[in-house]
């Protein structure tokens, strides 16, 4: 497929664009920073405008849309969801316009209401969760969600949210020890995470996969950064949280069994092959 991926400079950006040629698509990266690629494999463009949304995206058999300011409080509330939201709708219109066979996007662990200072209504969270948007980022992705949702249903076009953990390359994994001690430290997203790598994967069968309308899964690694037991932990840090079925040793309690049923997803990567646990 000729692949429009937006954001294909950042941090998952890269391992997208990376994973996507090596199975021989035709990857076009559009980005507001070029990623030093030979001429005519990534195009600077700025997606809140809406002329440049459909100029780089005409011809495309798919998007993969990424770009977005990436976390809260790295801009101004209402900047971050005026870009957020509005690059997000140029990219689904143009999308539209050029007849795309597949959009899919980087929603966020974020509306599932991160972080958890108020404590979730029940574990493993999964899609089933009412979503609670904390911060203007985490509502620019849920709105976002709305505008996919419409989107479907009015082009027929499938669309893919994947709501994304806490994304780690390998040379993050030298901090995970310093978690182990104090399991306040992650609760904000009840431990999760999710390697890079596994992300580039997840977009690529989400690209790949027999999918209809508008489809939402969680992404996340299958375990947690802690080294003791999921149920140790949400005992202690919330223990008035209940578990809807058992979880076995540092199981995942971001539920990624949607994305295994949906698009094959599989982790293939854990910290603990950077890192030794005592």
């Amino acid at each position: 497929m000729r692949i429009v991926v937006t954001g294909g400079s950042g941090k998952a950006g890269r391992w997208v664009v990376r994973d996507l040629r090596a199975n021989d698509h035709d990857v076009l990266n559009v980005d507001l920073v070029r990623d030093g690629s030979a001429h005519g494999l990534c195009v600077v463009a700025d997606l809140t405008d809406l002329g440049q949304a459909q100029d780089v995206i005409r011809g495309a058999d798919a998007v993969v849309h990424l770009a977005a300011i990436p976390a809260p409080e790295l801009r101004p509330e209402g900047e971050t969801f005026r870009v957020n939201l509005v690059s997000t709708y140029n990219v689904f219109a143009a999308a539209e316009a050029a007849r795309v066979r597949r959009v899919v996007w980087a929603s966020s662990e974020t509306v599932l209401g991160l972080p958890f200072d108020t404590p979730p209504l029940f574990a493993p969270i999964d899609e089933t969760i009412e979503p609670r948007p904390e911060t203007s980022y985490a509502l620019s992705k849920l709105a976002s969600e709305t505008l996919a949702r419409q989107f479907a249903r009015r082009t027929g076009i499938p669309f893919l949210a994947l709501r994304i953990s806490n994304i780690m390359e390998p040379d993050d994994y030298a901090a995970f020890p310093g978690y182990w001690d104090d399991p306040r430290l992650r609760k904000w997203n009840l431990w999760g995470y999710v390697d890079v790598r596994d992300v580039a994967q997840a977009v690529r069968r989400g690209l790949e996969a027999d999918l209809a309308g508008h489809n939402v899964c969680i992404v996340a690694a299958a375990d947690t950064v802690m080294t003791r037991p999921s149920s140790e932990l949400l005992a202690e840090v919330f223990p008035a949280v209940p578990l809807r079925r058992p979880v076995a040793g540092r199981e995942t309690l971001l539920a990624i069994e949607t994305a295994r049923r949906l698009i094959g997803y599989e982790p293939e990567h854990r910290w603990s092959d950077h890192v030794a646990a005592p």
